[in-house]
């Protein structure tokens, strides 16, 4: 993961209605490994990981990283929140230089319909927007991603390409800081 520039990190935990944005925990390991090992969180990013696997290999404290929020309701780890680079060999980018903030989330299943990721990156992206200002951020997601291509119409990202990545189809949209949000 590349930093966010001058963003000190991590910053003062992000409350809104619901839930707290916040720094991972030892006690969010649990919730990690359900989160990369569901099938139906892996639907649309190359499938579950191996939950012996991610038991081995998940830290102690894991996702502590510059840019990765977890999304916490009533104490309890529901999904996560990254804002983090997009690598510059990868297609899709709105800057000549690329390295443009790129926002991603994961929740689990049980987190789902209930508007948890609306509000949560809501309110990352106005972070964002404060420490970063007319900063541009991306967001890519396969097209037959429903929830996903609703999610960034409501956060105000529009359109910029489509392109083939990972064997399908994929959306690539940017918001700008005047973007208007619902």
């Amino acid at each position: 993961m590349t930093e966010l520039g001058p963003i000190a990190w991590p910053p003062a935990p992000i409350r809104t209605e619901r839930l707290v944005l916040r720094e991972s925990e030892a006690r969010d390991r649990a919730a990690f490994i359900e989160l990369f090992a569901s099938p139906e969180v892996g639907t649309y990013i190359g499938g579950p990981r191996p939950r012996a696997e991610l038991e081995r290999a998940m830290p102690e404290v894991p996702g502590r990283h510059p840019g990765r929020f977890v999304i916490d309701l009533d104490g309890a780890m529901i999904g996560m929140i990254t804002l983090d680079r997009r690598d510059a060999e990868r297609p899709g980018h709105v800057r000549p230089a690329a390295g443009e903030a790129e926002l991603g989330y994961m929740f689990l299943p049980e987190a789902w319909g209930r508007g948890y990721a609306a509000e949560a990156c809501a309110a990352a992206l106005d972070w964002f927007a404060d420490a970063c200002p007319d900063e541009p951020v991306v967001l890519c997601t396969q097209t037959v991603n429903d929830r996903a291509m609703r999610l960034a119409t409501k956060l105000g990202f529009t359109e910029v390409e489509r392109f083939e990545e990972f064997g399908a189809q994929q959306w690539f949209g940017v918001r700008h800081l005047a973007s208007p949000r619902g």
